[in-house]
Parts: C-alpha cells; sequence; structure tokens
C-alpha cells in the first residue's frame, strides 16, 4: 500500500515538537551545500585548470541569468545560484535510500516561494525607493490595487505549486513502480528523476528570475 504522501514521518521529538524526516534532510542538505561552497571558493583562489573551469561555469550561469533578466545580474548571481543549488540537492535527495525530499513537501515550496518573492520586493524598493515601488500596484488604474496585491501572492502560490507538483508526483510514481516491481525497474526512471530534479531546480531559479525582471522593467516604465 502507497503511503500518503503530505505525510511527513516523524524521525524524533524533541518534547513538543516533532523533528520530521524532510526537515533533516534539510538540514544534512543546508549542511552540504555551505560545506561544498567553502571548499569550491577557496579553490576558485588558486591558479588552477579547476578555477579556470569554474569561473567559465559562472560566466555562462551569468550570461543566462542576465539573458532572463535583461539586465546585468552580477550582483544577483549569489543568491539566484545559491537558490538554483540548493533546489537541485533538495530535489535529487529523493534518490538517497531513507531520504525524503523536501522540496516534495509544500512547507518547503512555500517557504522558498516566499523568499524568492521577499527579494523580489526588496530588490524592487532597493532600486526605485519606497514611493516608486508601491506606485506601481497603482497602476494602471488606483482601483487596480487590489488586483495588483493579489497577483504578488498568486506569484507565490504559482512557484509553491509548480515545484511541489512536479516532485511530490515523481516520488509517488516511483513508490507506486517499487511496490510492483520491485528495484530492477524503476532504476532507469531513478536516472530519469536526476534530469527531472536539475530541470524543476532550472525553472524555479529562472522563473525567480523572471519575477526580478518584471519587478525592475514595471518599475522604470
Amino acid at each position: 500500500m502507497i503511503a500518503n504522501p503530505l505525510n511527513d514521518p516523524v524521525m524524533l521529538s524533541v518534547g513538543p515538537v516533532s523533528i520530521t524526516i524532510s526537515v533533516v534532510t534539510t538540514w544534512v542538505i543546508m549542511a552540504g551545500v555551505t560545506t561544498v561552497g567553502t571548499l569550491v571558493s577557496q579553490l576558485s583562489k588558486r591558479n588552477t585548470l579547476a578555477q579556470e573551469g569554474l569561473m567559465a561555469l559562472v560566466d555562462v550561469i551569468n550570461q543566462e541569468v542576465s539573458s532572463a533578466l535583461g539586465v546585468p545580474a552580477a550582483r544577483l548571481l549569489p543568491f539566484l545560484g545559491s537558490l538554483f543549488v540548493f533546489v537541485a540537492a533538495a530535489n535529487l535527495s529523493s534518490l538517497v535510500p531513507g531520504a525524503e525530499a523536501p522540496t516534495a513537501r509544500p512547507e518547503t515550496t512555500a517557504a522558498l516561494a516566499l523568499i524568492v518573492m521577499g527579494a523580489v520586493q526588496v530588490i524592487a524598493v532597493q532600486r526605485h525607493g519606497f514611493r516608486g515601488y508601491f506606485n506601481h500596484f497603482l497602476q494602471p488604474y488606483p482601483l487596480f490595487l487590489p488586483l495588483n496585491i493579489l497577483g504578488e501572492f498568486t506569484r507565490v502560490l504559482s512557484l509553491m505549486m509548480r515545484l511541489f507538483g512536479n516532485m511530490m508526483s515523481h516520488g509517488v510514481v516511483i513508490a507506486i513502480l517499487l511496490s510492483i516491481v520491485g528495484f530492477l525497474v524503476p532504476i532507469p526512471f531513478m536516472a530519469l528523476g536526476v534530469m527531472i530534479g536539475l530541470v524543476q531546480a532550472y525553472i524555479f531559479t529562472m522563473l525567480a528570475s523572471v519575477y526580478i525582471a518584471a519587478a525592475i522593467q514595471e518599475e522604470e516604465r
């Protein structure tokens, strides 16, 4: 019998606080990403072939993000790059036996979506000031204020549900195949899951870039 995908197994309890497997997985991912990022940062300071490869990769990412934003993305690259790395690692964590992909949980994708939309608002305020930022909510007419505010919340919901839906459905398909045919047949699907995880991380990051670009362009208009 396939377990309810919305149930998050509790790993341990500390008093009234229950710590689930997806929370522990998130902590492990954050620690791993931080450690790897520190090592890569130290490596980039050395004049080696690896440094040249890393710089070339950063240039490619910078061009891709700049194309989506329509403006130079060097200042936003650390945020968007960190977002991609975390989402990709979270997506791929479902391939580790016993782990639960945090991005298959609605609370995780909701938090990521809120971080993205919070960054959008902060960037818009920093670039155009409070008056310019709030003025775009009154466009094209002040009567559109409620609809424009609602549009910001629907962006959060769209980001959240797109990532959550794709990762949860993938996990359910793998679980069903495992329960029916055992461990051998799902291996190609797990390989496909690697591609799906990376593609979903790319889409999430590009959508974040598009939302930031939209905020900048709206303010400029």
